[in-house]
């Protein structure tokens, strides 16, 4: 693919999630889900209310700047709402998250690329997680989990963009990466687990840099044996393991001294500078003090079960996509009936229209990511730790190629992003899996990528298969995703299982 169809595929992916998330960005003229906190809590900070705010504040200054921004524009005025203690247009609230949710598709794009120097492969990432419903959903309405994601995304770009870059304009980029991890952690504390994906991968490499240190020498059976199946399996894929070398391969460049200041200091460093407006507006507590409280907080919401919240969803039922939410959920009586946005909703069988604004995601991506995913730690057992086992000895092998490289990228930020939230017994929900999933779509995009890039039929046709498969997916949820109206009967034809509802 040249450079002039990659930005045109690029700008075409752009401007889909575009229109996806500011078409009918104003349905609902009323707060929808935890806009009761984040959207008030955002107006609150123009209004000069102090509160008590149970999560880092990066996320309601910029939805409060989108208001102020709102607010100054002609249009977008009507209708308007008093539900946040000031009358707004639900567009005043809601459009900095719709563009910023509408920039992750492309800084997927940008990572991917810069990962592993493959446009096809970046594009089906961006593609993917313009698909998404849960990512959908979350930018169209004022919430902050598409923040953690994207501030943690730019970091990892910015990682990779300083492994190929010296001196200088390594710093640079260095620093824009911890300022970005050090925003995501801003948004909610769980933005951390971006920064230890990151260090994660670091360790990693320098852990595969001593073992193939141990390695038996060229002239040995086993490089012959493991030579020979390389060469077998290039034959199949095309450049599969011939890439010339990728940013992520010279990330042991990076010595202890940049991560302990770049992607330590810094990071705390902007973390705490983003807590000085809060504190100034809301002096109850200091910054110790304040963060005991959120603590506190969250450790007193419950048991991870339906008697807290019926929409609880324990970690191990994220991957499965076994208990999606309803953002929004009402009835009426007909097509023509205006939507009801205040009020308790009909009793149940009295409506004929749904009105569903359903958190979940495009179910095959997430069901074919999750295979992916389990596929690609098959690969990395196979690639990194087989050979050792088989010769009863320490070592990696030397000549592992791009694609095992791109694997324990995917694989080890994928765990950082999950593997925490084992330990938590607090209610959490589906959406608290948003910085893991991201990285279930880029490892879909991989194997799509191979599949299309393989001298097998059968292979390119699996891959147009699943790529085909995910669209229409996403076409068929759209109307719960968008909280378009849906007969009782298309509604229920949208819910695959009861534990959906």
């Amino acid at each position: 693919m040249t450079k002039k169809w990659f930005r045109i595929c690029t700008t075409a992916i752009f401007i889909l999630s575009l229109i996806l998330r500011f078409w009918g960005l104003g349905r609902f003229n009323t707060l929808v889900f935890d806009e009761v906190y984040f959207a008030q809590f955002g107006n609150n900070y123009l209004t000069n209310t102090p509160f008590f705010n149970a999560h880092p504040p990066l996320s309601q200054y910029i939805i409060g700047l989108g208001i102020w921004i709102g607010n100054h524009i002609p249009f977008w005025q009507n209708p308007v709402n008093g539900a946040t203690g000031s009358l707004l247009s639900p567009w005043s609230y809601r459009w900095a998250n719709a563009f910023t949710g509408s920039l992750i598709p492309l800084i997927v794009i940008f990572l991917t690329y810069q990962l592993s120097y493959r446009r096809g492969f970046a594009l089906l990432a961006g593609l993917f997680t313009a698909l998404d419903g849960l990512f959908l959903v979350e930018s169209r309405y004022a919430l902050s989990n598409i923040y953690i994601v994207i501030f943690g995304l730019i970091g990892h770009w910015f990682l990779l963009l300083a492994l190929e870059k010296q001196n200088k304009q390594r710093w640079f980029a260095l620093f824009i990466a911890g300022i970005s991890f050090g925003a995501s952690i801003g948004t909610k504390w769980n933005g951390l687990w971006f920064l230890a994906g990151a260090y994660g991968m670091w360790i990693a490499a320098w852990i595969i840099r001593w073992l193939q240190s141990l390695a038996p020498s060229p002239r040995s059976p086993l490089f012959s044996y493991l030579r020979n199946s390389f060469s077998a399996n290039h034959n199949q894929i095309k450049n599969q393991e011939n890439t010339p070398q990728i940013p992520l391969q010279k990330i042991t460049q990076i010595n202890i001294l940049q991560m302990g200041f770049f992607l330590g200091i810094i990071p705390i460093l902007m973390y705490s500078l983003i807590w000085i407006p809060h504190l100034q507006l809301d002096t109850s507590y200091g910054f110790i003090e304040v963060h005991k409280q959120i603590l506190q907080f969250h450790l007193q919401l419950g048991g991870n079960d339906s008697s807290v919240h019926p929409y609880c969803a324990a970690w191990y039922k994220w991957p499965l996509m076994t208990r999606p939410m309803a953002y929004y959920y009402q009835i009426t009586q007909s097509f023509q009936d205006p939507i009801p946005v205040f009020g308790p909703p009909l009793p149940p069988g009295a409506g004929k229209v749904v009105y569903d604004v359903h958190a979940m995601g495009n179910p095959f991506l997430w069901w074919f990511g999750l295979a992916t995913i389990i596929f690609l730690v098959g690969m990395l057992f196979v690639k990194i730790l087989l050979p050792g086992i088989q010769q009863k000895r320490l070592f990696i092998p030397k000549n592992l190629g791009v694609d095992t490289w791109i694997a324990l990228y995917i694989v080890i930020n994928y765990a950082a992003n999950l593997l925490p939230w084992v330990k938590v017994n607090r209610c959490v929900f589906i959406y608290h899996y948003m910085s893991a999933v991201i990285f279930t779509f880029i490892a879909l995009a991989w194997f799509v990528d191979q599949c299309l890039r393989s001298y097998y039929r059968g292979m390119r046709i699996l891959g147009l298969t699943i790529t085909f498969t995910i669209i229409v997916a996403f076409v068929f949820w759209l109307p719960i995703y968008l909280g378009l109206p849906l007969s009782v009967e298309d509604y229920h034809l949208r819910m695959w299982f009861r534990s959906w509802i």
